[in-house]
Order: C-alpha cells, then structure tokens, then sequence
C-alpha cells in the first residue's frame, strides 16, 4: 500500500474556503487511527518578475498573522479553475499586473500533517501593467519592486516569513 485508505469522512465544519474534518484511514504501514484533516481546494501563487530581474511584492493584512506580510500575490482556486488561470487572476487582481509569460516552477503543500492544501508556484514574465480589481477583504498597502539583494536581505533579517512567498522566491533565485 503506497497510500492511505480512507473509510470514513466526518465534516465538522465546512466555511466558506475549508472543510474541517475527521478521517478513519489506514496508514501505508497498515495502522488504523483517525486524522483531524483541512479539506482546501488548492491555490496558485506568482512572483513577477521584470526584465531588470526585479519582483513585485505585495504588503497585505493578513489576520492570523496579526499584521502585514510581504507576499507575492496568490489566492485559491474556484471551483473547475485550472491553477494558471487562478494565477493569471490574482496577479491583476492583486499586483494590477497581466502576465506576458507564466512558468510553472513546482508546488507546495502548506502543511501536510493536516491539510490537503496545494499551492501550485509560478513565475510570471513580461508583465504590463492592468486595473488592480482586488476582492472586497483584502487588506493590500503597497504594491512593491524589489532587486535580488534587497529580496535576499529581507529573507535574511526574517521580512519574508510567508511559507508560499518563500517557496515561490526560492524557485526563483535557484533559476537565475
């Protein structure tokens, strides 16, 4: 067995982006035990990038954190949306930015001891400016240029602290 068994579901709580649950799984090495699992329908995270190799950041309110964060702007899927069209989304949403070009660098599972949550990772080229049209919650203060070094240094002095933010820039700064 190279997976788990799942033989029953309990939905505990189903929100607006989540499904809060318990799981009665048979473990790969033939355990039996019940898992508290995060039901999420994914997400797409994008770093953009210029021609003078500069990312756009975004500072956003996040309230779990309880304050601000350095992010490249992502979001979650809807419901059927393929993760680079989710990507393309967010970027204008976000950042006010259409992407010319989208590489697909990887994904990420933000916690997988307790949820299913994937963020697929992208880098986004030859981007012109669009209308920012962000969702009505959130929170965005400054949409930001940042050279390597600064990038660097603010991962250094602990700025960046966000798990997908970091996994998006790492596949960057690795392929240049």
């Amino acid at each position: 067995m190279t997976s788990a068994v799942v033989h029953a579901r309990t939905s505990h709580h189903k929100g607006r982006v989540i499904d809060v649950g318990s799981e009665d799984v048979t473990l790969p090495s033939g355990v039996r035990t019940t898992l508290d699992v995060i039901k999420h329908p994914g997400a797409a995270c994008v770093l953009p990038v210029d021609a003078a190799g500069t990312v756009t950041l975004i500072r956003q309110f996040r309230h779990c954190a309880s304050g601000f964060l350095w992010e490249a702007p992502a979001g979650t899927l809807h419901a059927g949306e393929a993760p680079d069209v989710c990507a393309h989304r967010e970027l204008i949403e976000e950042a006010g930015l259409v992407a010319g070009a989208l590489a697909h660098v990887g994904f990420v599972f933000t916690a997988p001891g307790f949820t299913d949550e994937k963020i697929h990772l992208y880098i986004a080229t030859a981007c012109t400016p669009a209308p920012v049209n962000r969702d009505h919650d959130e929170v965005i203060t400054e949409v930001t240029c940042f050279s390597r070094a600064e990038v660097t240094a603010m991962i250094t002095r602990g700025e960046i602290c966000d798990a997908k933010t970091l996994s998006v820039l790492c596949q960057w700064l690795v392929r240049t």
